[in-house]
């Protein structure tokens, strides 16, 4: 199972929610949470920045004009493997929740038509008919 970390805030524009990585910057911009906390956020997010790839592009066009107007379609969906980016993921969840933020994991098997992959996370586009378990 593909496992997808999202707050309760819809991406704008669309129907799916935004992934938790956009609670953490709003915790660490707003700083609403104690010196610790935010330091341990920091850290885990740099954890990320420095282990986890930023795909090149999030929806399935080559258009150009489309990549520069349209909403981005493609989610972020840790593979089940991706083992110590899903404990820091957990971690960064948990201290999230203690800050106010509701963190739902979500879980499919079928995340959508795949536009990026690589060894811990895939981007896909939702099937039109897809609905994750929660």
């Amino acid at each position: 199972m593909f496992l997808r970390f999202v707050r309760l805030t819809s991406v704008l524009g669309l129907k799916e929610r935004e992934g938790f990585f956009a609670a953490a910057y709003d915790v660490v911009r707003e700083s609403k949470a104690d010196n610790h906390s935010l330091q341990h956020i920091e850290d885990l997010l740099g954890w990320y920045r420095k282990n986890l790839a930023v795909p090149p592009r999030f929806n399935r066009s080559t258009s150009k004009g489309y990549s520069r107007t349209a909403i981005t379609a493609g989610l972020s969906w840790f593979k089940p493997t991706a083992n110590e980016h899903l404990s820091k993921a957990y971690e960064l969840a948990a201290l999230l929740e203690q800050h106010g933020h509701v963190i739902e994991i979500l879980k499919t098997s079928r995340p959508g038509y795949v536009i990026y992959e690589d060894e811990h996370q895939v981007v896909a586009e939702a099937f039109s008919n897809r609905r994750p378990r929660g």
